[in-house]
């Protein structure tokens, strides 16, 4: 079983997701590079330095210039080489006692024991802990085994859809990228270019949209030549045109405010009378002309015109002569009998043409 101390570094470790320890030791690590390097300069720039400037002098007149050299370069060594040892300990005795305090009083958990039991990190909100009698039955081993296989079977289904996608991107912009900026460039003759803009037109139709002289005048930027290696957060078409908009937006807001004043005293425009009759023959052109596709779906023979159809059926002039004959006849007879009818006019009958 882990002690308390185990289990406070497993649990320090797995919050901040490295050791504590490894921040002492990269903060050590880092010192004494920066230490080294010092030392180096220091040894490198006393080296590059006459041996007079630095006190080195003949001991006696038969002692030569060479000799001098040498000696001050041993000396000026072994003197580089105790400062390092006497800056190393140092260090390591000053960080040993940061190791020691941090640990105890930054990178720590509450003196209280049996703290760590009762912190629960973000990762484990919602978490079920099964317990130790619980067991597997076959019935859960299969649902789980079906999930397995149906993420299995998505993953690949996604995975395919994905490879589809990229080919399908990779093929709607090659149609933005003209061929000479995929290819290495030909000499340039009068049939070369006609051939080369021909060419262009058929493989990439829809490169002026980025790569001619009037879309970068608007600021769009052009695909780069290669398309694989283009990194989305690059390209910034639409900079010029949002640029250009927000700054246009004060002088708007200025002119809509000159306007409101304006809108209570000025009437809105009002359509005109020939306006008005030609917008009403046309609906009732448009009403005639669904209504005879209906009829026509029906079977109904519209070549007569639309009027005069009742539920689908159209009724014919000898039926409506037959009706106003008989009416006229019951008319005639209330008439003898000393009752006044009004006889049916012209413009009462209906309309069979």
């Amino acid at each position: 079983m882990a002690s308390a101390k185990q289990s406070e570094n497993l649990l320090l470790t797995e919050h901040f997701t490295w050791p504590p320890i490894s921040l002492i030791d990269d903060i050590i690590n880092t010192v004494n590079d920066s230490l080294y390097s010092c030392n180096d300069s220091l040894e490198t720039g006393m080296l590059s330095a006459p041996p007079a400037q630095l006190g080195f002098l003949p001991q006696n007149p038969e002692e030569g210039e060479e000799r001098v050299a040498e000696r001050a370069r041993l000396e000026i060594e072994e003197g580089a080489q105790k400062l390092e040892t006497l800056m190393v300990d140092a260090v390591d005795r000053n960080f040993d006692r940061l190791e020691i305090w941090t640990l105890r009083n930054v990178l720590c958990l509450p003196k209280e024991e049996g703290f760590e039991g009762w912190v629960r990190l973000g990762h484990y909100e919602g978490l079920k802990i099964p317990t130790a009698e619980n067991e597997l039955t076959p019935e859960a081993l299969y649902a789980l085994r079906r999930k397995l296989v149906e993420t299995e079977k998505l993953h690949a289904a996604l995975a395919a859809e994905k490879k589809r996608n990229e080919v399908q991107i990779a093929r709607l912009r090659a149609l933005l990228v003209p061929p000479t900026q995929r290819q290495a460039p030909r000499a340039s003759t009068a049939s070369a270019a006609e051939e080369k803009e021909n060419t262009e037109r058929e493989t990439a139709p829809f490169a002026f949209l980025t790569h001619h002289p009037a879309a970068q005048t608007l600021g769009v930027q052009p695909l780069p030549a290669s398309i694989s290696s283009a990194k989305p957060e690059t390209r910034t078409p639409l900079t010029t045109h949002t640029t250009f908009t927000t700054t246009q937006l004060p002088h708007l807001r200025q002119l809509l405010a000159s306007l409101k004043p304006h809108l209570a005293s000025t009437a809105l425009p009002s359509g005109k009378a020939g306006e008005t009759e030609e917008r009403a023959k046309e609906r009732r052109s448009y009403i005639e002309s669904q209504s005879r596709r209906v009829l026509e779906r029906r079977g109904v023979d519209t070549r007569d015109g639309v009027e005069g159809v009742i539920d689908g059926n159209r009724v014919r002039g000898d039926e409506v002569r037959a009706l106003e004959g008989v009416v006229g006849g019951l008319k005639g007879g209330e008439k003898g009998k000393g009752g006044e009818v009004e006889e049916v006019g012209e413009g009462d009958r209906m309309d069979v043409d």
